[in-house]
Formats: structure tokens, C-alpha cells, sequence
């Protein structure tokens, strides 16, 4: 009898260990905390990075923004583990200007900006004293102007940095466009106030507004975006685990199939 009742603790053990009762992996790391934008990343998350972290016995909780502040300061204080919203020249910005040490670990489908129709429909619309909502942070901004130099919309000054270009570099205005700055999560519900919105594709995507919706789209793959973590974390265990799920063949083929039209991480090709 109690060599049956060991015999059946050994194998209530061996199967525990086989089922998931899983431990973290990295056991210094029980939880993580990712902060996002509202929209896909948040649902890249909550649809397949959570599950494949969970499998490996993290916790992991979504926190989800509506501005692009408070994910990089509340990585640097330690409210978030990672967060997922920003290309690296925002990043890179915005560490500098508040003296941060955060750190770019991977990319991240990212659904490009693009140029929506407001009041008027087409592009061959436009005309003197359009006007053309862009998002009024600094690099996003600097990305709308040089959508509207690729419009032939405005000329930029020759030789200036595309990556910090504002209203000073603009030469000329060629199509006499009024260009009204707003707060990016805004943009969406200020079209039918403007005769074209240019939108930051995953405040696009969350208000509904499909990809193929715009009528133009940036060009450029620099503003593919990024994960990022405190620097001192990029190096530790969970961190590495974080990367792996969004590298994993198994996050690349739902995401491929789950946002077509999208930008996808240089290093899936």
C-alpha cells in the first residue's frame, strides 16, 4: 500500500513537470509588463505574444496608451518591462532630449503613415488653402512633410535631415496646402474637419480606418518600428525570451497573414 501511494506521488510529480505548471524561465523575472499603443500592437500582444510567454510560465500584462509620453517614461521609471510603439528616430529623440538609456531590441509589423481623405476624396483634389492635418510631434511630423515633399504637395530645402525636417525646411509650398498640427491619436477623428489626414498607421487600424483606405503611403522602411527595453535589461533572460516570441516563426506567419499591406521587420526577409 505504500509503495502503491509513492509510486503515485512520483508520478503526480513527473506529471506536473510535463504539464505546464510551467516556472518562468528566467526565474529572477516572473512578470512582465508591455506597454503599447492602443490598436495592433496592443493586439500583437493580447493575440500571440502573451500566450507564447505564458507557455514559458511568465505572467504578462498589456498596458495600452493613447500618446506616445508616457510608454518611454514609464519604461524608464519601471512601471513597463517593454514597449512596443515608436521607430528609432523618435527613440532616439526622445532618450536624448530626456536623457534616457532605453534600447531597441526588435522590429514589429508596422502599418505605414499615410495621407487619408477628409473633406475632399482624391488627391488631384487639392488645391490652395487645403488643409492637411499631420501629427505634431517632432519626427512623425518631420515623416508627414516628407510625404507631402514626395506629393510634390511642398518642396524642403535641399540637404536638410529628413529625419528632423519641420517647418523651417519647407522651400516652397507648391500647392498652398495649410498644414494643421495635432496631437497623433487625433487625427482619425479630425478628417471630417480637414480636407486630408495624415495618420499614424496603428491609430488608423484602431479607429477602424482600413490600410487601404489612403491615398498615398510613405515610402520609406526607417520607420518600421521597434520593442525596446531599459538598457541595462537587454542582455538578461527574460528579455531574450521577450525577443525570441516576437522573432519566432510562429508570431512572423500569424502576422503575415494578419496584417497584409503592413512593413515588416527587415531582419524577416
Amino acid at each position: 500500500m505504500r509503495t502503491s501511494f509513492i509510486k503515485t506521488l512520483v508520478a503526480v510529480a513527473v506529471g506536473l513537470s510535463f504539464t505546464g505548471a510551467a516556472v518562468a524561465a528566467d526565474p529572477a523575472k516572473k512578470n512582465i509588463v508591455i506597454g503599447t499603443t492602443v490598436g495592433d500592437f496592443g493586439d500583437m500582444v493580447k493575440l500571440n505574444i502573451k500566450p507564447q510567454l505564458e507557455k514559458q510560465g511568465y505572467s504578462v500584462k498589456l498596458v495600452e496608451f493613447t500618446d506616445y509620453v508616457r510608454p518611454n517614461l514609464g519604461l524608464a521609471e519601471g512601471s513597463l518591462d517593454v514597449n512596443v510603439f515608436q521607430h528609432k528616430p523618435y527613440l532616439d529623440s526622445f532618450s536624448k532630449e530626456h536623457k534616457l538609456s532605453l534600447t531597441p531590441v526588435f522590429q514589429v509589423p508596422t502599418a505605414p503613415l499615410g495621407v487619408y481623405p477628409g473633406k475632399l476624396k482624391a488627391l488631384k483634389d487639392v488645391k490652395a488653402g487645403s488643409t492637411v492635418a499631420a501629427p505634431n510631434d517632432p519626427s512623425n511630423f518631420a515623416r508627414a512633410l516628407v510625404m507631402l515633399a514626395d506629393l510634390g504637395w511642398i518642396k524642403l530645402k535641399p540637404g536638410i535631415n529628413p529625419l528632423t525636417a519641420s517647418e523651417r525646411d519647407i522651400a516652397q509650398n507648391v500647392k498652398q496646402v495649410k498644414i494643421v498640427q495635432l496631437e497623433a491619436a487625433q487625427l482619425p477623428r479630425a478628417r471630417g474637419d480637414v480636407d486630408f489626414a495624415i495618420i499614424n498607421g496603428n491609430y488608423a487600424t484602431s479607429s477602424g480606418i482600413k490600410l487601404t483606405e489612403a491615398v498615398f503611403q510613405e515610402k520609406s522602411y526607417a520607420y518600421v518600428n521597434w520593442g525596446v527595453v531599459k538598457s541595462a535589461d537587454a542582455a538578461k533572460p527574460w528579455a531574450k525570451d521577450v525577443i525570441a516570441a516576437y522573432n519566432s516563426p510562429a508570431f512572423k506567419a500569424w502576422a503575415q497573414k494578419q496584417y497584409p499591406g503592413y512593413k515588416l521587420p527587415q531582419n524577416w526577409k
